[in-house]
């Protein structure tokens, strides 16, 4: 890290006046300047969607999620598999599951409304550090440290921080807080994402449009791009398994709930293998006269997986249930619809 000790006060100011002018319009977002009150819930489910994914890609789930179920208690008493359809495509189903624990807590244990501060939220289930102070700060005015991806990158590039993530992480918190306070925290965190998504991207940042370019000691170095600095990425993991496609004489698809825990747990899913490092030994789940139809590959955070589709016509064995193609579809996960796509494509099974 470089000796530069910029003017803390002097960066809250710029960044906040640049906020003022540029920040993003987000479903969930109250506009700055204006006297609306965030609502805890939109805040809280927002953040969950947005982890692990984009604003793009979360945004339509946010407006599908908060159009049927509009408060937290409406989300608390949805059916489990209601919500779990919903949140098909969003990944880490866990984080479904901790949704509807953490609604459900809120409902029954605090009256429908969210506790207010990071402390409190830190209690419900499912609500991890950097969540609590997300909604502590943005939805509640608390000056919480809130330090995502975004936030990382400014902080390791305005100080220049040498060392490589993830072990870096505790400096850049520690750097982060040192630019909180009382003064409108809700508004910092969100100025310092929106900096972070839209100026100082992960690549080509803009540095000529930043508001605190001068200060910058990634900038003045000449090569902003190269922080946070990386360690070299392990390859990730090759998996393979098969999933096996059953069709009835109306073309409904078998389908079967997965287990709670695990990958995709209390998802809907298709008949599967293990998903293994070597060939997959499972047998098929019941007899039937299987077509080999190809394969599809999906990548998965921490692997990759090929999975070889079987397609055939028979009768559902217990704890399966048929479903029409299109209701099938969307409400599987992405992995088994894309399945489901290959067997209806090159299968002449399907009616």
């Amino acid at each position: 890290m470089t000796d530069v000790s910029p003017d803390i006060a002097l960066i809250r100011a710029r960044l906040l006046d640049w906020y003022d002018r540029h920040a993003r319009s987000l479903a969930w977002r109250v506009p700055p300047g204006t006297r609306q009150r965030p609502d805890p819930y939109r805040i809280w489910l927002s953040e969950v969607m947005l982890q692990q994914t984009t604003t793009s890609h979360a945004t339509p789930y946010f407006q599908t999620f908060t159009s049927r179920w509009p408060t937290v208690s409406d989300l608390a008493a949805a059916q489990d598999a209601e919500v779990m359809a919903a949140w098909a495509g969003l990944g880490y189903y866990a984080r479904a599951r901790n949704l509807l624990a953490c609604a459900r807590a809120v409902a029954g244990e605090h009256g429908g409304v969210f506790p207010d501060t990071e402390a409190g939220l830190s209690a419900l289930p499912g609500v991890g550090a950097y969540t609590a102070a997300a909604v502590a700060a943005i939805a509640f005015g608390r000056p919480a440290n809130v330090v995502d991806g975004n936030v990382e990158r400014v902080m390791a590039r305005l100080f220049a921080v040498e060392t490589p993530v993830p072990q870096a992480r505790p400096e850049l918190r520690r750097l982060a807080g040192l630019f909180i306070n009382d003064q409108r925290p809700g508004d910092w965190a969100q100025a310092l994402m929106d900096l972070g998504a839209t100026v100082c991207r992960p690549k080509s940042p803009l540095c000529d449009l930043c508001p605190i370019a001068d200060p910058c000691a990634g900038r003045a170095s000449g090569d902003p791009e190269r922080y946070p600095v990386k360690t070299k990425k392990t390859d990730r993991p090759q998996r393979k398994g098969v999933a096996w496609v059953l069709f009835d004489d109306q073309g409904r698809v078998a389908v079967e709930t997965r287990p709670d825990k695990g990958l995709l747990g209390g998802m809907l899913g298709l008949p599967t293998s293990d998903w293994t490092t070597g060939e997959p030994l499972t047998p098929p789940p019941i007899d039937a006269d299987w077509r080999d139809v190809g394969s599809v590959e999906h990548v998965f955070t921490h692997f990759s997986l090929t999975l070889t589709v079987m397609t055939a016509r028979g009768e559902a064995r217990a704890g399966w249930r048929w479903m029409p193609f299109e209701a099938a579809r969307a409400a599987l996960p992405t992995v088994f619809a894309k399945a489901l796509d290959r067997a209806t494509v090159e299968s002449d099974l399907f009616l």
